[in-house]
């Protein structure tokens, strides 16, 4: 549950930054000030100051998995990727989760030992996503500019993950694990805040949704999990 409060957290702490702090326009967009010389115009300059257009970088960091009801996890991710422009860009991304049960799954045992709850651990999953990037922000906090590129993605995965749906459908008395790979539709949220022209730290919210077989073994259902993290980024 805490897990999934964090995650609704950042979700609300991004939506709500970006309403406040993103700039959309063009760096020659010309506004109108009734209140000036009707012959003078006003520009507004972008002053974009970290480019990403024709740049390499890569990534590295971990974070928790917020959509575990029975399972905790923590993964591992590494982020390669290239921008064509300052809009759009492409990305591979690698996640190494390590789960184990929580206390929910723990308590539920305990509670009625002939009960056994159905969990799934993600192993791992690998994946390739198309960016885009619309806005930036620049944030002034204690007299220094921070700078911020908003960066939405979506691709595809393919995860593996580990079950008991056997324990399950057998009520406990065969508890061989089930090993399944699966594919699906990989998005993410993430902001991209610039330490230097080189280096930044990101977060980044992402979410993979894929059908798997449920615990009864009688179809296929709709499955989730979300990764939040935290990386810090070299651009090359």
């Amino acid at each position: 549950m805490r897990l999934k409060v964090l995650g609704c957290l950042f979700l609300s702490t991004l939506m709500f930054t970006s309403l406040l702090t993103s700039v959309k326009a063009a760096e020659s967009d010309v506004y109108g000030f009734s209140w000036l010389d009707p012959d003078k115009e006003v520009y507004v300059l972008q002053n974009r100051k970290f480019r990403k257009a024709g740049r390499m970088y890569v990534n590295a960091g971990a974070g928790i998995t917020t959509s575990g009801t029975f399972v905790d996890s923590l993964n591992f991710q590494g982020r390669l990727g290239f921008f064509m422009s300052e809009e759009f860009g492409l990305e591979v991304l690698y996640s190494k989760n390590d789960g184990k049960d929580n206390d929910a799954y723990s308590a539920l045992t305990t509670a009625n030992s002939s009960v056994t709850p159905f969990k799934r651990k993600i192993n791992d999953y690998i994946g390739a996503m198309v960016l885009w990037s619309p806005f930036y922000s620049k944030i002034n906090t204690f007299n220094s500019i921070v700078y911020a590129d908003y960066i939405l993605g979506l691709g595809v995965a393919k995860l593996n993950q580990t079950n008991n749906k056997i324990a399950v459908q057998t009520n406990g008395t065969d508890t061989t694990l089930t090993d399944e790979s699966n594919t699906g539709v990989m998005w993410q949220l993430g902001m991209k805040f610039y330490i230097n022209e080189h280096w930044s730290v990101k977060p980044d919210f992402t979410g993979i949704l894929y059908q798997s077989e449920n615990a009864g073994g009688t179809g296929k259902t709709l499955n989730s999990n979300y990764d939040l993290t935290l990386s810090l980024g070299y651009t090359f």
